[in-house]
């Protein structure tokens, strides 16, 4: 093939991924509105049992079907992954969730979404990763919009949900850096897919231990939420996530997820009628910017870690 075909055939397939990435990007954001809708009457534990296992087992299912293996090597790695697991799957999806019920979609997914942020904190402490001059401003101006983001809230009272979903953040944060030291010899889609499987038992053991605590379905949207986050939110949004991450750089599709919250707080706008606070909207100012930081010029654990999965 002449250079000038190869060339253009490689713009394509990238305008293609990154067309791919922006839809990834749209389905995760629809996916805050969407849980919230979900759990208006179904508890966290089914909710998440429902989302996570069905999710898994679709995976699982084309993972077979384009022939990729899902065997991990048994001994340490199964048992790293395990705990990988229940920190970015199975931590950050019940407090997300605990999150929802207690503040608004729009300040969940803001707080939430500091993730790349203690991820950085995490690696220098953990991985022994430099705090570099970029990585330094991204930490001090994500404190800077916590702060703002919490500090009228203290007069009356942290809400719990603000707690939940900083709790949220900092266990994808924590299971991404694990996941980055543990150095997993599997494909990305096995990974993710066991990820989800070990999440699955967790919740399902909360559900167990909740006294199989289903909830009362009265409203079809929340079947609808359920749905969405189950099949489009889980299942699509991730194979579409692999598709666009094996033809772009690990770091752009890393900086492409930043529209998450964007997106989710503008849905949480639209659908649920919330309305955020200058201080929300400032906190969330400083905080994408910093996210932003976090991200861009090197192999940070966040960006490295899209190519395995990316929480909403």
């Amino acid at each position: 093939m002449p250079q000038a075909d190869l060339l253009m055939v490689v713009a394509r397939g990238e305008r293609g991924a990154r067309a791919t990435l922006a839809l990834v990007t749209i389905i995760w954001g629809l996916n805050w509105p969407s849980a919230k809708f979900g759990l208006q009457d179904f508890s966290p534990w089914t909710f998440r049992t429902i989302c996570f296992g069905v999710g898994a087992a679709i995976l699982m299912a084309v993972a077979r079907h384009r022939g990729i293996s899902l065997a991990i090597r048994p001994g340490r790695q199964r048992w790293h992954l395990a705990a990988a697991g229940l920190l970015s799957i199975g931590g950050f999806g019940v407090l997300a969730a605990f999150a929802q019920l207690a503040t608004t979609t729009s300040r969940t997914a803001i707080c939430a979404y500091t993730m790349p942020i203690w991820a950085s904190l995490l690696a220098c402490l953990i991985l022994g990763e430099r705090l570099d001059l970029r990585r330094g401003a991204a930490l001090l101006l994500g404190i800077a919009g916590l702060i703002i983001l919490f500090w009228p809230l203290v007069v009356n009272g942290v809400p719990v949900g603000a707690i939940y979903a900083l709790g949220s953040a900092v266990s994808w944060a924590a299971g991404t850096v694990y996941l980055k030291w543990a150095r997993i010899d599997a494909h990305p889609l096995a990974i993710t897919a066991w990820q989800l499987v070990v999440g699955t038992v967790a919740v399902a053991i909360g559900f167990c231990a909740t006294g199989f605590e289903i909830g009362d379905v009265r409203h079809w949207s929340s079947l609808a939420g359920l749905g969405y986050s189950t099949f489009i939110g889980t299942a699509l949004a991730y194979l579409l996530w692999f598709q666009s991450v094996a033809r772009l750089p690990a770091s752009v599709a890393g900086l492409g997820t930043l529209l998450v919250p964007v997106i989710g707080v503008i849905a949480a706008m639209l659908l649920l009628g919330d309305r955020p606070t200058y201080p929300d909207l400032g906190g969330f100012v400083l905080i994408s910017v910093a996210a932003l930081l976090a991200l861009v010029g090197g192999t940070s654990p966040s960006s490295q870690s899209r190519a395995e999965g990316d929480p909403a």
